[in-house]
């Protein structure tokens, strides 16, 4: 008697081939399932078909998104893409440059790590901007006492003016807290000998192919004029100087002594010309107390002068240096908001140094009219101002990018260098930070990054210039100088959304222009449009890295620094001398050389590289110094001292 059937099995009889043999032959099982299938009815057949269907699509993202976490890096338990561990570079020839110039305190490390890991940052639900405080009577009664306490209020914030060495002598006392190992377990002498080992390539490819011209073309082994005024060199003068290469900054010294004039018929950029020329100069004379580049600073800023002869004493865009006569461009009539209100450190510095009040007094003017302008949004300006009648064009527009930058920036700068004592800068830039907050502050999805969009006639987008990673090193400035401490908390939001812009593209460089993704069920937070996938070797990130640094010792940004330069080396670097920007950072077999190295990678990038690696802090004392917007460190005048 056989037992009574499981009923958890279902006993099946299979008719074989060939005299009723089991075969698992490719061909059975094809002709077995076909019969089958033809044996349903077409309903049956139809909702197989749409069950199907349907689980491809819903498994279609997360297959894809897999397989590109493959290929571009992986991830850590928030999302967020991690880089892939870059290979490590070969070592770069000896140049036989002096050694690095020691700390006046090294401190060595001996923790090792493996490749860096992304903080978690603090998430904030909603618009990142909180109300403005609304000034009260008592705010304005108390002032006067507060000012003579070293203390301001706005808008029932207190500002502590005297404070700017407090974030120093805390991350001296600190500086073994806080520390997550140096970048690839390297010492602080490698990390420096390894941007001065870049410096020196792009300064021989300068030498052998443009010198004394405006910039280096380095793959056809030639250059680029622009102002025709050795640009690239003039630019290079106090990163030389800081990093201690004493023999190419005596040569280039010596180029300026018996070369550079500024009795040509040539055009110049006043903005361009006023940040790279008039503030190397002025720069390196305070550096090495060398008249020489006082002398040529005190030339090319009288030379300068004719641009502010105009109805509105807005600034003309161009000047010619050597006929003194001053014109807009050929097809407006109008300048950029940030070109004409980011001179002042500069000349102030001139008129400081000179004793001759017109330096200062013509840029103050700009500021003044700024200020008393109609057309801002919460502080935050248009791009365009009209040299005829003084007013903001092509309103409704507003960004912390290209054309409006550094206006902002140049706000608290002057603030600083003048003593923390103009508080109606202060005022402005404080109001354009709420206006930020308030205006242009969104998170990413699906990882919720931080960015700075745009507004254009009340609609917002969700696009940033790389320019807009200047702002997390201007925040913490703002910070150490006893503004609000959430402009601290928001640099360092700000600072991984700069770095996510590097590590999620396949060269590990950022593209110039981002687009970020607010819709939910976005996959990715980046989206980089065809035409904005250029690199051209900017400096905003290092920059910030280098303020983040210095006011917290957290060795996270020196390890972002380092893969930057790791990405420079590997992807724009020319074997002949030099380094070249490119014109697609998503593709790392063929990124497209454009043949050019802007000045700005010697003058800019690779200066706040080396003052990120060293871990000295009175190396440009950020409480002696104020960078201008082209790295070009100018004095904190004495009585803020």
């Amino acid at each position: 008697m056989h037992p009574p059937s499981r009923q958890d099995y279902t006993s099946v009889s299979v008719a074989g081939q060939g005299g009723g043999s089991y075969s698992n032959s490719k061909q059975w099982r094809r002709q077995s399932c076909w019969r089958r299938w033809k044996q349903l009815s077409r309903l049956q057949r139809s909702l197989i078909l749409v069950v199907l269907f349907v689980c491809a699509v819903a498994s279609y993202p997360a297959v894809t998104e897999h397989l590109r976490g493959l290929s571009d890096g992986v991830q850590d338990r928030d999302g967020l893409l991690m880089p892939v561990t870059p290979r490590v570079l070969p070592e770069p020839v000896q140049q036989g440059q002096p050694p690095p110039p020691q700390p006046t305190s090294q401190k060595k490390l001996s923790h090792k790590r493996g490749p860096p890991i992304l903080q978690s940052r603090i998430q904030k639900k909603g618009n990142a901007s909180d109300s403005v405080v609304e000034e009260d009577k008592a705010a304005d009664s108390k002032r006067e006492e507060e000012e003579e306490e070293g203390a301001i209020s706005w808008r029932g914030v207190v500002i502590d003016t005297d404070k700017a060495t407090e974030g120093t002598r805390e991350s001296k006392e600190n500086s073994l807290g806080n520390q997550r190992g140096k970048p690839s377990n390297k010492s602080e002498a490698e990390l420096l000998e390894a941007v001065q080992e870049a410096f020196l390539h792009s300064w021989k490819g300068y030498k052998d192919f443009a010198w004394g011209h405006d910039e280096l073309r380095p793959l056809s082994k030639s250059y680029s004029e622009w102002f025709g005024l050795g640009l690239t060199l003039i630019d290079a003068l106090d990163t030389m100087w800081i990093m201690g290469l004493k023999k190419e900054f005596e040569e280039a010294k010596s180029w300026v002594a018996t070369e550079l004039t500024f009795n040509k018929n040539v055009d110049v950029n006043l903005f361009e010309s006023t940040i790279r020329i008039l503030g190397g100069l002025l720069s390196t004379y305070h550096l090495t107390g060398d008249t020489l580049f006082l002398d040529k600073a005190k030339d090319i800023g009288s030379r300068l002068m004719p641009a502010f002869n105009t109805p509105s004493k807005i600034p003309y865009s161009d000047v010619n240096i050597g006929k003194g006569m001053a014109h807009p461009p050929r097809w407006t009539s109008d300048s950029t908001v940030a070109e004409v209100t980011s001179i002042q450190l500069e000349f102030r510095e001139l008129s400081r140094l000179t004793q001759e009040p017109q330096y200062q007094a013509a840029v103050a003017e700009v500021m003044n009219q700024v200020h008393k302008m109609d057309g801002k949004l919460d502080g935050l300006v248009p791009k365009f101002i009209n040299t005829n009648n003084g007013q903001f064009t092509h309103q409704g527009i507003y960004t912390m990018g290209a054309r409006a930058d550094s206006y902002y920036e140049y706000l608290l700068k002057q603030w600083i260098q003048g003593g923390k004592t103009e508080n109606q800068l202060l005022e402005d830039y404080l109001q354009a930070i709420e206006g930020v907050k308030k205006n242009l502050l969104q998170k990413s999805s699906p990882n919720g990054l931080t960015f700075v969009g745009e507004i254009s006639h009340g609609q917002f987008s969700p696009k940033m210039d790389h320019l807009v990673c200047f702002l997390p090193g201007t925040l913490a400035l703002g910070a150490h100088n006893g503004l609000p401490a959430d402009h601290m908390d928001l640099a360092k939001e700000l600072m991984e959304t700069c770095y996510q812009m590097y590590i999620q593209m396949e060269t590990g460089l950022s593209p110039e222009i981002v687009h970020f993704n607010m819709h939910e069920g976005s996959t990715r937070d980046i989206d980089v449009k065809l035409a904005d996938r250029h690199n051209l070797l900017r400096p905003e990130t290092v920059e910030s890295l280098f303020y983040l640094y210095r006011f917290t010792r957290d060795h996270k940004y020196q390890d972002w620094g380092w893969e930057i330069l790791q990405s420079f080396n590997k992807y724009t670097k020319v074997s002949s001398g030099g380094y070249t920007s490119i014109n697609n950072v998503r593709d790392p077999d063929y990124p497209s050389p454009r043949d050019k190295m802007e000045s700005f990678f010697l003058g800019e990038t690779l200066k706040y590289l080396y003052l990120l690696f060293s871990e000295d802090p009175d190396l440009i004392s950020l409480d002696q110094y104020v960078f201008n917007t082209e790295a070009h460190p100018l004095p904190i005048w004495p009585s803020a001292a």
